[in-house]
């Protein structure tokens, strides 16, 4: 099992950044997919960013180039720097693990997931 915490959320204006900080706990973290995905009002929750257990990086197109993920297994936290924010990451952000294959942005390859944390961009 893995527990997941998010924290640093917020609002920010447009041109402004955010760190988002994901604490995990659990004996499986480090063989696990780590992601962040995002649900706005209305809409599906989409994949926004993921690392696999080896390093390996994956972005969705609306961030590419504007966030970055990151890891520390030593503290089995996962980061989402966010720079250059626009009102369309306005969302609630989630972090979540899963198996280390298939496809990164698939909710359904990932078993555990935070509680979520908000951010708003004006």
């Amino acid at each position: 099992h893995v527990q997941l915490v998010e924290s640093g959320g917020g609002s920010a204006q447009a041109g402004g950044s955010l760190r988002l900080s994901c604490a995990a706990s659990g004996d499986m973290y480090s063989r696990r997919c780590m992601g962040w995905f995002r649900q706005a009002p209305g809409k599906e929750r989409e994949g926004v960013a993921a690392i696999r257990r080896g390093g390996k990086t994956l972005y969705s197109d609306s961030v590419k180039g504007r966030f970055t993920i990151s890891r520390d297994n030593d503290t089995k936290t996962v980061y989402l720097q966010m720079n250059n924010l626009i009102p369309e990451d306005t969302a609630m952000y989630y972090c979540a693990a899963g198996r280390d294959g298939g496809s990164w942005y698939d909710v359904f390859g990932y078993a555990w997931w935070g509680r979520g944390t908000q951010v708003t961009v004006s």
